[in-house]
């Protein structure tokens, strides 16, 4: 399954997707997506180049203030568009928010609703990745 890009860019196989990666599933309507951007954000200051972030743009119908969204919560990573469903199947989203952690062999866990906190999504990402920041 590939994905095209929000914006330009290449589309995206995920099956070919190694971590340490953090894949966030996301929804310019969804108000706990809101909630959680900024710890989001954070963790894409703080990771480096320890830490890779994708976000995927899930039945969004408005690209451009998904785009926008984006932007206002300067989540600078790559984001993926979703339009049809497609990872809601291996990704067992009921609805956004959904956040996937995807080791370095490319096996994936699953976060299914909102972040509560920065210290929170630090140690999801500490216990599932195995990566300190």
């Amino acid at each position: 399954m590939s994905l095209p890009c929000l914006g330009a860019g290449p589309d995206v196989r995920l099956a070919d997707l190694r971590g340490p990666l953090v894949i966030n599933v996301w929804a310019q309507w969804c108000p706990p997506c809101r909630d959680e951007a900024p710890y989001l954000a954070a963790l894409q200051q703080k990771a480096g180049d320890k830490l890779r972030i994708m976000g995927i743009d899930y039945t969004d119908p408005r690209p451009e203030l998904a785009v926008q969204f984006a932007l206002d919560n300067k989540l600078d990573y790559p984001h993926l568009v979703d339009a049809e469903k497609q990872v809601r199947k291996p990704f067992k989203v009921g609805g956004p928010p959904v956040t996937v952690f995807v080791d370095k062999t490319g096996k994936f866990t699953l976060h299914n609703g909102a972040l509560t906190s920065q210290e929170q999504l630090d140690q999801l990402v500490r216990e599932r990745l195995g990566v300190q920041l």
